[in-house]
């Protein structure tokens, strides 16, 4: 529709004109359960009453309110009822002649949704229980009320809802149950697109959170936490319980500005598109971060990570939200390294910047180096592009961004400014320029340059060592280079560390001396390290200090490929990996010599998290980068290597689960198969490995892919497992069957049929692409560029982006493929520039991959 796509000039000229006082929302959900009738084939729906109070700076004048709903029974303006059929065109109400003070009433049939867009609906196969949930950002609230859809028409909300006997139902303020109706206690200003509401007859675990603060006053905040029923003998609530308390207490210690929402829910929900979403008082997370099985340390700092990212934004975001999308990054980057901050402030994940530095910042690194790629202070210009600006440009290098500003500015400087932005713009809308005014208040420090060169250019820089060595083998001149991509060409200013590391007399590879030094322009001198003795690794941005791809010098890298092992430090281990990956990535190292370094030195890997992501690369070098011929040899290394490790792992340690996941990504082998076949029927044993039913069905996976595994092994599966997770794991397992008629079948579902819910069209392109198929797969990169302009314009952007990105041929790594990717750019200049978007960023990857696979042929035949 074509008011559906609400560009930044009309929410410019809408935020000029109206100002918004309240909001009053009372949906009826109890059609939720039942029967819609039979043979109904029109959408489920839902009663929504939205009455909004709001002024106009010019009476007389015409605007609109937001709405996409397959029905409007009534609209009234000012007590004026308006027909809808001449009003209301699917997408958009059209209020005409508005007076300086108004009303509007909208009742509307919304429909209930089954892509995790507006009020998701779910039914658990394990007990036929539905359960609902809301989820907007960026512009989904207008699918369950009547609204004015854009960030800075802040205003306070009242919800009241009717649902169905037995149910509870949470929003963003406390609730009670009246008279049939849950009504929840008014928000302060906030958001359409932080509104929530859950409700169904969820597992619901309390606690509370008490602060005394300097002048004596108290804050009492009642927590809670949910989940569906069918996961409540795996919900660790209490955990959960535990960083939020800690997480609380930081943000209290540093922002000094208490908490401003009351309660703090916490739900799990199932089908979830996102990793979380900050509703404040009722934060909604996917349910994967309820563990059904045995994980690594990793995943429960992963977990606590993303509990304490949601928990900053109740300040970052909605106390203080941006005005439009285009400074998006005021509340993701903050949050992304709030998160990272506080775990490693006030949780036991200490290591937690080992995680961001070899994680999160791999995400940056490969967004920035994208066609799509941005500044941090992106050009909006309408609602697709906020949808697909949620990247790592956005979280990742924005977070980095500020670790280096902490650097630039201090961080004392850097909280007193935090703590002055939220007292001025309480509960209000910034740009850009007014977290600028504090930080230049607080630091001393001229902010504009800085944030022309970090906020205002994209691209990522290159910083390599040049080492000049003496008669006696000390350092005459230590230097370090700075490039930049010709598309992206700024070279930045960066406060870097330059460690300096040699062997001991044990064989331990240990820094034994460090140096800051302020990068700007192509070539600095470290004069601070003149003198030194000659090291045998020479690393920029030890300590991880700013955002740069770091390089090595020829001794150095050299060094590495022998004794990567033997370095002691894990930040310093893993800085050393994010590098030697991006140089893969960049065509600078062959990608067998990537696999063998895992090879060699993975096993020592102390860090659970940085050995998880070798497991990744190292599969993304056999399916991308790798030259086609010695795949073979690579995936019979990498599964020999895996095994190996495997049985050589402590029993029940984290490490040996997370080399059994690895190794069963990576069988191919009729061996190999057999193993995991004899695992999974209790005919094969090794000593400590627990196959539990989440482990069961990734060994499933490669057994399906191969052909070992067929529909009625997998219906035994099912039947052992029959619940919404299981239920997603057996899609996924169906779709990899290698037969022609199995991926016709999953083709159909996901690109020509709209039965599957957001989570199963998920299962089935997973389980559809398997690298071992390659030339079954061929045939539909034809049917793929025949499709996805039809596919984007029909379904929603959520279903549209997975399709688009989890469909592409990437497996069919050819010339052609590229010439096919080319043909239809070129044909389809006109396209919504969202989906060219995506389709550039998969261009560009296959277009990586190949200059990968050439690297690595040419090493081979050196």
């Amino acid at each position: 529709m074509p008011g559906e796509n609400l560009s930044r000039d009309e929410a410019r000229e809408r935020a000029a004109l109206l100002s918004v006082d309240g909001y009053d929302v009372s949906l009826d959900v109890r059609s939720a359960i039942g029967d819609p009738g039979a043979g109904s084939k029109a959408p489920r729906t839902f009663r929504s009453v939205t009455t909004i109070r709001f002024r106009c700076a010019e009476p007389g004048a015409t605007s609109f309110a937001d709405l996409i709903a397959p029905s409007v029974t009534a609209v009234s303006l000012n007590g004026r009822d308006l027909d809808p059929s001449e009003v209301f065109d699917g997408s958009r109400i059209t209020l005409e002649d508005l007076a300086a003070d108004n009303e509007l009433v909208v009742d509307a049939q919304c429909a209930y949704s089954r892509t995790g867009e507006g009020l998701h609906r779910f039914v658990d196969p394990e007990d036929g229980e539905v359960y609902l949930y809301t989820q907007y950002e960026p512009a989904d609230s207008r699918r369950v009320f009547a609204g004015f859809e854009q960030p800075d028409l802040k205003a306070p909300f009242r919800f009241e809802v009717r649902a169905p006997e037995g149910w509870t139902v949470w929003s963003n303020g406390a609730g009670e149950l009246a008279d049939g109706v849950w009504r929840f206690a008014e928000t302060k200003p906030i958001s359409t697109y932080i509104t929530c509401v859950v409700a169904g007859p969820y597992h619901y675990v309390t606690d509370s959170y008490s602060r005394t603060f300097a002048d004596g006053t108290t804050l009492e905040i009642p927590l809670g936490a949910m989940c569906r029923k069918g996961l409540a003998p795996y919900f660790d609530a209490d955990d959960v319980f535990l960083v939020t308390k800690q997480g609380l207490d930081f943000f209290h210690d540093h922002f000094d500005y208490p908490y401003p929402f009351g309660k703090y829910d916490q739900a799990f929900v199932p089908e979830y598109n996102l990793g979380a979403m900050e509703n404040p008082g009722l934060v909604t997370f996917r349910e994967e971060f309820i563990f059904r099985g045995k994980v690594t340390r990793a995943s429960y700092e992963g977990r606590a990570n993303v509990v304490l990212h949601e928990m900053a934004h109740m300040w970052f975001g909605d106390l203080v939200t941006m005005e439009w999308w285009d400074d998006l990054w005021l509340k993701e980057s903050f949050a992304d390294f709030m998160g990272a901050f506080s775990l490693v402030g006030a949780t036991r994940f200490k290591d937690g910047w080992i995680t961001f530095a070899n994680r999160r910042k791999a995400w940056a690194y490969r967004a920035d180096q994208l066609p799509s790629t941005h500044p941090i202070t992106a050009d909006i210009r309408d609602l697709q592009d906020a949808k697909l600006n949620f990247d790592g440009i956005t979280y990742a290098k924005g977070a980095s961004v500020l670790k280096q500003l902490v650097a630039y500015v201090g961080q004392d400087a850097f909280l007193e400014g935090a703590r002055r932005y939220f007292k001025r713009h309480a509960y209000g809308n910034t740009r850009l320029g007014d977290l600028l005014s504090v930080l230049e208040e607080t630091s001393g420090r001229d902010m504009g340059a800085w944030a022309r060169a970090w906020l205002q250019t994209a691209g990522v820089n290159a910083l390599t060592p040049q080492v000049l060595l003496d008669a006696e083998g000390r350092i005459e001149e230590l230097a370090v280079l700075q490039e930049a991509a010709e598309s992206h060409p700024e070279l930045r200013p960066h406060r870097v560390a330059v460690g300096l590391y040699r062997r001991n007399a044990d064989g331990a590879l240990e820094r034994y001396t460090r140096a800051e030094v302020d990068v700007d322009g192509p070539r600095t001198v470290v004069a601070e390290l003149a003198g030194a003795e000659a090291p045998e690794l020479v690393l920029v941005n030890d300590d991880d200090l700013t955002y740069c791809k770091t390089r090595f010098d020829e001794t150095s890298l050299a060094t590495l490929r022998e004794h990567l092992g033997a370095l002691t430090d894990p930040l310093a281990r893993a800085l050393c990996w994010s590098a030697l990956w991006n140089m893969t990535r960049d065509a600078l190292l062959p990608a067998r010599d990537f696999v063998a370094l895992v090879l060699r030195f993975a096993g020592r890997e102390s860090d659970i998290g940085v050995l998880q992501m070798l497991h990744a690369w190292a599969d993304s070098s056999l399916v991308h980068y790798v030259a086609p011929q010695w795949r073979p040899t690579g995936e019979r290394l990498l599964a020999e290597g895996a095994l190996r490790e495997l049985r050589a792992a402590e029993p029940g340690g984290e490490q040996q689960l997370a080399w059994a996941r690895f190794f069963a990504s990576v069988a191919s082998g009729p061996e190999d198969l057999a193993l995991l076949r004899g695992l999974l029927e209790g005919t094969e044993k090794i000593e400590g490995l627990d196959v539990d039913q989440e482990l069961r069905w990734a060994f499933l996976t490669p057994l399906a892919a191969h052909g070992v595994a067929d529909e009625s092994v997998l219906a035994a599966e099912l039947a052992r497992d029959d619940t919404a997770s299981g239920k997603r794991h057996q899609v996924r397992c169906l779709a990899a069957r290698p037969s022609a008629a199995v991926k016709a079948q999953a083709w159909a579902q996901v690109v020509e049929s709209d039965a599957l819910s957001n989570a199963l069209v998920e299962a089935t392109i997973v389980g559809f692409a398997r690298p071992s198929q390659r030339e079954l797969l061929a045939p539909y990169a034809e049917k793929y560029f025949a499709a996805i302009e039809r596919v984007w314009d029909k379904r929603s952007i959520q279903i549209g982006m997975d399709v688009v990105r989890g469909l592409f041929p990437a497996l069919q790594q050819s010339q052609a493929t590229l010439d096919a990717t080319d043909a239809w750019l070129a044909a389809h200049e006109d396209a919504a520039p969202a989906l060219r978007r995506l389709v550039l960023e998969a261009r560009d990857d296959l277009a990586r991959g190949l200059r990968g696979q050439a690297c690595d042929a040419a090493a081979a035949d050196a």
